[in-house]
């Protein structure tokens, strides 16, 4: 979609490598018009960055766009960094000081200049654990950082170890990283290699070159280039006599499109490796509410019950019921009856699906399967011939189940926007679409409450300078295209 020239000026002035290409969605049957947008921010606020795709960009624009790149580059190379981390490792215990306003490991030469920072002493448990030194980011529109808590971790890394794992590509899982180089110390089961993926550049000063990449999930990119790949490409190459799976936990909000592609490029180098036909086994970390869109990229993918809680979320949490259980789950293309959930957490063996669920799952005879997605207990409803949330009612005007408050409408087939309600446009099935700023909705369309806010936050928005979810105050929309 870019030339090498091209890719300096489509590069948000974040340094998030490449930008994605977008389509803005019309209102009245007006052409559709492209644009550039940041790929993992999705707030102007955070990265201003758009262009038209047609728009021509002056000599003085780019130089411009150069000089603030350069200006926001990352104070040192990933080696530097690498270095620094051996001859902090050598130090002293007194010696070894981390400053938490600068986020960085103080050599001896450096403390005078941090004097004025709130700096705390260094353990090696901390070192050996970098996201409980680290403070996460928290914001929600570009950076926010949720990490597993240990129940979660000590899962994943128990099932990819039952399953025959011994090299894991971590994306964005820096927490599974260390458990599993923490479990390698113990040296009481076999050892297993991984390599960390991730947008979080201060994880470069904990980590060997061959251990950490600076990486984009949403569009591809390695800071680093063609070092970073290759790291990435020896890691895929070593897998040709192991058994390697990849395991991913991106943002909630991110656009699944461009997190497939990125999925599916790094699926067929190893293909290729492996000369195989077959997929890089993949474990995705995903609320469960985007599994259509999922399946939608990935056909073989199966959704399993078992929820994911983190750390620093107010929300998901272990132990909670109904509406608070973590909507977070596991998407993989491996078979689902491999994965044993832990019964004294609440799930269960059904020996006619013969798998795993949780334990209010019932099976639906009628359905022959268990069908609940959000951890409550459905109900079947004969008329429209599948299980529903048990919130859902059957509307015989609409003759579907839905909830009780809802846009109704007498016409068979419902008009304007099926999520909004709005009669203005209709919003594209199968596409992921985001609002144009400015719009106006309906009049006398009750604004959504707090939970469908929050619903249309989590199922709508995406990495990109944009809220992806079609509300009544912002009709209409974009479609992201590609990278760019």
């Amino acid at each position: 979609m870019y030339s090498d020239d091209s890719v300096l000026y489509l590069c948000c002035p974040l340094l998030l490598g490449p930008t994605l290409l977008f389509e803005k969605l019309s209102k009245g049957g007006e052409a559709p018009r492209r644009f550039y947008a940041c790929s993992a921010c999705r707030d102007r606020k955070d990265c201003n960055f758009f262009q038209w795709e047609d728009e021509k960009v002056s000599e003085e624009r780019l130089k411009a766009r150069k000089s603030e790149n350069q200006l926001k580059r990352v104070g040192f190379t990933q080696q530097q960094q690498c270095n620094r981390f051996v001859k902090f490792a050598s130090l002293a215990v007194h010696e070894k000081r981390f400053c938490q306003d600068c986020q960085l490991l103080l050599l001896p030469a450096e403390h005078g200049a941090h004097s004025a920072h709130s700096c705390a002493a260094v353990s090696t448990a901390q070192l050996r654990r970098p996201s409980t030194l680290l403070r996460p980011l928290e914001n929600k529109k570009s950076y926010a950082q949720y990490l597993f808590t240990e129940r979660s971790a000590h899962f994943l890394l128990d099932t990819v170890t039952a399953l025959g794992y011994n090299m894991v590509l971590c994306v964005g899982t820096p927490r599974l990283h260390e458990f599993i180089k923490l479990r390698n110390l113990e040296e009481k089961q076999p050892l297993i290699k991984s390599l960390l993926l991730d947008i979080d550049y201060r994880y470069a000063q904990f980590y060997k070159q061959e251990e950490f990449c600076h990486y984009n999930m949403f569009n591809h990119h390695f800071f680093n280039g063609e070092s970073s790949s290759a790291v990435l490409q020896a890691f895929l190459t070593e897998s040709q006599e192991e058994r390697v799976v990849m395991v991913a936990d991106p943002p909630f909000g991110g656009l699944v499109k461009p997190l497939a592609h990125s999925f599916t490029l790094m699926s067929q180098t190893w293909r290729k490796l492996q000369n195989s036909d077959a997929d890089m086994p993949m474990i995705w970390i995903f609320p469960y509410f985007f599994e259509p869109r999922i399946l939608e990229c990935f056909p073989s993918f199966a959704m399993l019950d078992y929820q994911v809680d983190y750390d620093n979320h107010p929300l998901y949490k272990h132990g909670k019921t109904g509406r608070k259980q973590s909507p977070v789950r596991l998407f993989t293309n491996i078979s689902a009856k491999d994965f044993i959930l832990p019964k004294d957490e609440g799930y269960r063996l059904c020996s006619v699906c013969e798998r795993y669920v949780w334990s209010l799952n019932k099976h639906c005879n009628k359905c022959n399967l268990c069908p609940s997605k959000d951890g409550r207990e459905w109900k079947h409803c004969s008329l429209c011939e599948k299980c529903v949330k048990p919130s859902w009612k059957h509307c015989t005007t609409c003759e579907r189940c839905c909830l009780p408050e809802h846009p109704c409408s007498q016409s068979d087939e419902t008009p304007g926007c099926f999520t909004c309600g709005s009669l203005k446009h209709k919003r594209r099935a199968g596409k992921e679409a985001v609002f144009v700023s400015g719009g106006s909705g309906p009049d006398g369309l009750k604004p959504p409450s707090r939970r469908e806010r929050l619903k249309q936050f989590m199922t709508g928005v995406g990495g990109v300078g944009h809220n992806l979810s079609c509300t009544p105050q912002n009709p209409g929309g974009v479609q992201v295209l590609e990278g760019g």
